[in-house]
């Protein structure tokens, strides 16, 4: 039987207090665990390295590392993470995902076949109610945009993976994006695309992700998703199939912002205190 890959988490991190901890408990609870998890502190002013250090401690075979990278961005994160990883499989996943607890074992195992060279999965936004509906909508838009995509591919930085000889193949061609105007792991997947390296899709690759980016005003919200089509004309992509999560999110945007407004996912319980809490504000700023 084949040797199982050696697997790098690389969790980028900027003021994510409220959540690394989360991430990496899900990182260290996992049935088959990870050869390191590489927390990249990006100048944080919270106390994100401070909770690192402490699981750290508590958590030493889990073999967690804690870098800092001075130039601020996700790119300058992302590669310095990946520049410090040992493993031959770089897993990458944002600070407020919450990984299935065979996410590991899952990654391993798609990885055993020598021809993929990234891999991405399905995500359960967990505080957001209605979960199971929920994740079974993402599972299957994902595979059906995966499945019908012809001059381009997909991965999503919240949950994906990728051979560490590919990355060292695509870096000089990826974007330095300096203004910080593109999705950098669209640009990861397509640049994979242009070297003709396979991007599987993998059902069991579950990880949980916060919908909190939802929360943002319309204008920040749109700037977020024009990421997308700013990152397909870098690349020259045509395709409208390529748009359709442009659609998507614009699509659901309304809707999921109202639930939100009234979902406390402490609570699992729907509330007006957001509400009521919007309404003092304005009252105060009157």
């Amino acid at each position: 039987m084949a040797k199982k890959p050696t697997i790098s988490i690389v969790i980028p991190a900027y003021n994510e207090a409220a959540v690394i901890e989360q991430c990496l408990r899900s990182c260290v609870n996992q049935r088959d665990l990870a050869d390191e998890i590489i927390v990249v502190d990006n100048n944080s002013t919270d106390e994100t390295a401070a909770i690192v250090t402490r699981l750290q401690k508590a958590h030493k075979t889990a073999n967690i590392r804690l870098v800092h990278e001075k130039e601020q961005g996700m790119v300058p994160a992302r590669n310095r993470g990946f520049a410090e990883a040992k493993s031959a499989i770089f897993g990458r996943i944002d600070a407020d995902s919450l990984l299935e607890e065979g996410w590991v074992e899952s990654v391993r195992n798609t990885f055993a076949d020598p021809e993929v060279m990234a891999a991405t999965g399905p995500v359960v936004y967990h505080d957001m109610p209605m979960k199971k509906i929920g994740f079974s909508m993402d599972r299957r838009i994902r595979q059906a945009l995966h499945n019908s995509a012809k001059d381009h591919t997909f991965l999503f930085g919240s949950n994906m993976a990728i051979r560490a000889n590919a990355w060292r193949e695509i870096q000089d061609i990826l974007h330095r994006d300096e203004d910080d105007l593109l999705h950098e792991d669209i640009d990861l997947a397509l640049s994979l695309y242009r070297k003709n390296l396979k991007v599987a899709y993998d059902e069991m690759m579950i990880a949980g992700m916060s919908a909190r980016r939802i929360e943002d005003n319309p204008k920040d919200f749109y700037n977020y998703i024009m990421r997308f089509e700013r990152t397909f004309q870098a690349h020259n992509v045509r395709s409208a199939h390529a748009r359709i999560p442009i659609f998507i999110y614009m699509l659901i945007y309304f809707p999921v912002r109202t639930i939100r407004k009234f979902y406390n996912p402490e609570t699992n319980r729907f509330t007006l205190q957001k509400v009521r809490d919007d309404i003092r504000e304005i009252t105060e700023k009157a």
